[in-house]
């Protein structure tokens, strides 16, 4: 992390916003997916790469929510290229729903930003498997699996580099002494939320890096890497009502704007620094280090065969 807004070697810093970090950069042969793109820093995200031309398919649960995030928009940027679809990641219905429809539209897709994420007490998904973990970490693995064969033929066709981004915390350090508790990931005794969100961002950068790994294997021209966005108050916390009001009583003290939160997240998607670069790990719009669990290979295949039994079960 670089403290006080010092730079990093990528010439950016934790006060740098997202117009800062994609400034001069032309996007417009680009098209891209953003999930979670109605709130916090998934609309900053929206907005600055629809304003560097990029056309951006809104992927969210609340289509209301969607339309007025892309007037919004349009306000602002008249020429913006921006669509709203639904996408509840919590389902694997509405992933697959999704996944068709966009294929059918026969639109490209070089940037696919795994961006939604929710923090909850115990609960389970449509499809029975504990909340966090479905929604931030298996919706997006199911969603970039069945769209993967669509980017492969846009990096194929375009001859431009596709980037899988996903959106990634710090709370990743935080997880069960196990990492994954695959025997367990359904079970509310032993349930910590705080360790459940943990344990679904540590999978995130699991996902990324075993991910980059087979890409790299492939010869494919795409890249996946994770980050850390910072700590941004956004309504993550809405499930829980003391500490949603605590963080926003204090945050303005100590944490990000979302400008500045949605940074990385365009800095990885749309920077030439970050050409050919898989795999990695970045915070405040450079490559950091996550925790020794992230960076194991072994842990990263378990979950990744553990990850498509669930999305195929029997």
């Amino acid at each position: 992390m670089w403290f006080f807004g010092s730079k990093g070697p990528s010439g950016f810093s934790s006060s740098s916003t997202a117009e800062e970090v994609t400034q001069g950069i032309d996007g417009s042969a680009l098209t891209a997916i953003v999930t979670g793109a109605s709130s916090g820093i998934g609309v900053e995200t929206t907005r600055v790469l629809a304003l560097r031309g990029v056309h951006v398919v809104m992927a969210v649960r609340n289509l209301d929510a969607g339309r007025n995030v892309k007037e919004a928009i349009l306000k602002e940027v008249p020429g913006a290229k921006v669509d709203v679809m639904e996408l509840d990641l919590s389902s694997m219905a509405s992933i697959r729903k999704f996944a068709s429809q966009y294929q059918s539209s026969n639109l490209p897709l070089n940037l696919l930003i795994n961006n939604a994420g929710v923090v909850t007490p115990f609960m389970l998904s449509h499809d029975g498997i504990e909340l966090q973990f479905a929604t931030n970490y298996l919706g997006p693995f199911l969603l970039t699996d069945l769209l993967s064969e669509t980017m492969k033929k846009a990096a194929r066709e375009s001859n431009i580099e596709g980037r899988i981004v996903n959106v990634s915390s710090i709370g990743h350090r935080f997880t069960y002494s196990e990492g994954i508790r695959f025997d367990k990931i359904n079970d509310e005794s032993g349930y910590s939320s705080w360790y459940a969100y943990g344990q679904s961002k540590l999978a995130t950068i699991l996902h990324a890096k075993e991910l980059s790994r087979r890409l790299k294997e492939d010869g494919v021209e795409i890249t996946a890497n994770s980050l850390h966005p910072g700590g941004i108050l956004t309504n993550i916390m809405r499930h829980n009502g003391f500490m949603n009001g605590f963080l926003h009583l204090i945050g303005k003290y100590f944490f990000k704007s979302i400008p500045q939160g949605a940074a990385t997240t365009c800095y990885v998607a749309l920077h030439p620094q970050v050409k050919g670069v898989s795999g990695e790990y970045f915070m405040d719009s450079n490559i950091s280090n996550p925790s020794s669990m992230a960076n194991d290979v072994d842990l990263a295949k378990k979950l990744w065969d553990f990850s498509f039994t669930l999305i195929n079960p029997k």
